[in-house]
């Protein structure tokens, strides 16, 4: 049995990497762009980004405002190092912020930039290089006692994703996941 949550938040590093024909579902998933690399023809994300808004699928641009501005996303999303208080004036354009973090002082910050929901991350442990510390089920849930709107990040994989239903929250997201096992989002819908 999955775990079924209100919003599903998919972190793309680049628009090949999800399908959007796959997502059945409306107004549940929240995409992600955050392109660390090559920059992707403007006109193509253009086209992904009609493609979501006539899908009802909400779509955010991370750390980019120019190119939120641009593409009219839903959003943006402030990464756990982006510290500027630059957010503040992004309400004037009716965006939709969102933030990730580690820790209490990065999530006390993402709400003084006025975040709607902070991505926490590393829920479970990760397999890459840079192998972290992680929340756990139970520190997670903590936090979410002092923290509204917080949604787990980081080591979700098809393993591990009905222990979703344990946490104390009514969202999660998946990165590396998208890009791996594309078989992860068949389990959403």
């Amino acid at each position: 049995m999955f775990a079924f949550k209100k919003n599903y938040f998919l972190i793309i590093e680049s628009i090949k990497d999800l399908n959007l024909k796959k997502i059945k579902k409306r107004n549940k998933f929240i995409i992600i762009y955050r392109n660390k690399g090559k920059r992707e023809n403007i006109s193509e994300l253009a086209g992904f980004r009609k493609k979501c808004k006539m899908q009802n699928i909400l779509f955010y641009v991370a750390n980019d405002l120019r190119l939120a501005v641009k593409l009219h996303s839903d959003g943006i999303y402030l990464s756990s190092f982006n510290k500027s208080f630059k957010s503040l004036y992004l309400k004037r354009f009716k965006f939709s912020i969102i933030g990730g973090a580690h820790d209490p002082k990065e999530i006390h910050l993402k709400i003084s930039q006025g975040c709607k929901y902070i991505l926490l991350s590393r829920l479970f442990t990760v397999q890459y290089k840079k192998k972290m510390n992680f929340l756990g089920i139970n520190k997670f849930n903590y936090l979410t006692e002092k923290f509204q709107n917080l949604v787990p990040l980081g080591g979700i994989n098809i393993l591990n994703l009905n222990k979703i239903r344990s946490i104390n929250s009514n969202s999660f997201a998946i990165l590396t996941e998208v890009k791996k096992k594309p078989a992860i989002i068949s389990r959403l819908f």
